[in-house]
């Protein structure tokens, strides 16, 4: 069965409506009939809505809601992510996976090791294409919302960002060992809002682990050996998974 998402407002009662680049999907690639069974979500309530088609028109898509069923697909925590951008397209595979292992928003970070630099006009277009990117992954994967993708921040900013979370995590290869890390993980509960900063290639400076310690990040391990950038937050999503869905 496919998924779509649709916005809030789309969906008026029993009715709901899909418009824009999902609409030319059904009609002309997947060439969808009336009476079809389809599955909608609002990107927000977590809820799916099962449908079938009434009309295909000359500009939407009519649908007829037949039930509500309250998901229970997300994970109970939600994870922000806080990525030092990598270089070439590394940035789109961290989304896809960390979109399928269930992050609730992604903040691209500019670090001191950052190679990749852009101009606002740019970096609005990268931040468009990641969430295309986002929004096709969490089809892809029956998600009940789609993470959102910040705009591109600094490291102070992204820091300022994660202020009040409840958890504020950054893996780096000099903390200490994993009993630490099983102690912090262990005590998340169903709820709570996760910060997680991963560095880009080259990981982070002595000064930014500082800078960020100093806000309250509690450095953690992912293991004894050193993961590429694009590898980290997939690992810390996956324990999460086991934690509470194991």
């Amino acid at each position: 069965m496919y998924r779509f998402f649709v916005d809030p407002s789309d969906i008026k009662g029993q009715d709901i409506y899909i418009g824009g680049r999902d609409y030319n999907h059904i009609k002309n690639v997947l060439r969808m009939k009336r009476g079809e069974v389809v599955s909608i979500s609002d990107g927000v309530s977590g809820n799916e809505y099962r449908c079938h088609i009434e009309d295909i028109g000359e500009e939407r898509v009519h649908l007829r809601l037949d039930f509500i069923k309250e998901a229970d697909i997300e994970l109970p925590v939600k994870v922000t992510l806080f990525q030092g951008i990598p270089k070439s397209d590394k940035m789109d595979m961290i989304i896809e996976k960390c979109t399928e292992l269930g992050v609730s928003e992604i903040v691209p970070v500019r670090t001191e090791r950052s190679v990749v630099r852009l101009d606002e006009r740019k970096a609005e277009k990268r931040r468009e294409h990641w969430q295309g990117k986002a929004e096709a992954a969490a089809k892809q994967s029956k998600r009940a919302v789609i993470p959102e993708i910040r705009p591109i921040a600094g490291m102070e900013e992204a820091l300022e960002h994660a202020g009040d979370f409840d958890f504020k995590l950054i893996p780096y290869e000099l903390s200490e060992g994993f009993q630490k890390t099983r102690d912090i993980m262990s005590g998340i509960k169903p709820g709570d809002r996760i910060a997680v900063f991963i560095g880009p290639e080259g990981g982070f400076s002595e000064e930014e682990i500082k800078n960020a310690e100093e806000k309250g990040f509690i450095p953690i391990t992912l293991g004894r050996r050193i993961l590429r950038t694009e590898t980290a937050a997939p690992v810390l999503l996956s324990w999460l998974i086991y934690f509470f869905e194991g």
